[in-house]
């Protein structure tokens, strides 16, 4: 058990780096469309873009690892 529970932290790790990339991504999109401009139509998709990814790549396959673990 105590290997799957640290080849689990280390996929989790994966994916909190991932999530990362992925705001930072969200977070500089925002800033260049923002440039003098204070346009939330503008901004919403790209947010709205972020989130979604984060959702589908980042949480739905840790939350199956999660499951996977707990199963176990």
């Amino acid at each position: 058990m105590k290997k799957k529970a640290t080849e689990y932290f280390k996929h989790v790790g994966y994916y909190i780096i991932a999530s990362a990339i992925v705001w930072g991504a969200v977070i500089v999109g925002c800033s260049l469309k923002l440039k003098g401009t204070p346009y939330y139509e503008e901004i919403s998709p790209i947010l709205f873009g972020g989130v979604i990814v984060h959702l589908i790549l980042i949480w739905t396959p840790l939350g199956v690892m999660l499951r996977k673990l707990k199963d176990e």
